[in-house]
C-alpha cells in the first residue's frame, strides 16, 4: 500500500468506501439491510462506499455494523493534552484549564 500521505484526500475516501462495500459484501449484507439496521439512508450509504464520506455519524454506524469500529481507537486515547482531558474530565478543575491555541508562527 501506498504511504497515506501522498495520497489525495479523495483517494483514500474511495479506498475506505471500497474496502467498506467489499466488507458489507463479504457479510453478505444488502445496502437496504443495512439502512434498515443502522438507520441511515440507501443513499447515504452507496454514497460512503463511492468514497463520498460526508456524515462522519453515517460512517461510524457503518464501521459499527460491519465490526469495524475500533479502527477509530487510536483517536480515542487520551492524550496529556490538558484541551483533550478536558473533553473525557468534567471536573471543575478541568473546565477552568486554560485552552490551548495554534500559534501563527511556522
Amino acid at each position: 500500500m501506498e504511504d497515506i500521505c501522498n495520497l489525495k484526500f479523495s483517494q483514500i475516501s474511495r479506498i475506505i468506501g471500497e474496502n467498506l462495500k467489499n466488507a458489507r459484501l463479504a457479510a453478505n449484507i444488502t445496502q437496504q439491510d443495512m439502512s434498515d439496521q443502522i438507520n441511515v439512508s440507501v443513499s447515504s450509504i452507496k454514497k460512503i462506499e463511492k468514497g463520498e464520506i460526508c456524515s462522519f455519524d453515517s460512517l461510524m454506524r457503518v464501521l459499527k455494523r460491519l465490526g469495524q469500529l475500533e479502527v477509530l481507537l487510536p483517536l480515542l486515547k487520551r492524550k496529556s493534552n490538558p484541551a483533550q482531558t478536558e473533553l473525557f474530565d468534567s471536573t471543575p478543575a478541568a473546565k477552568s484549564t486554560q485552552r490551548q491555541r495554534a500559534s501563527r508562527k511556522r
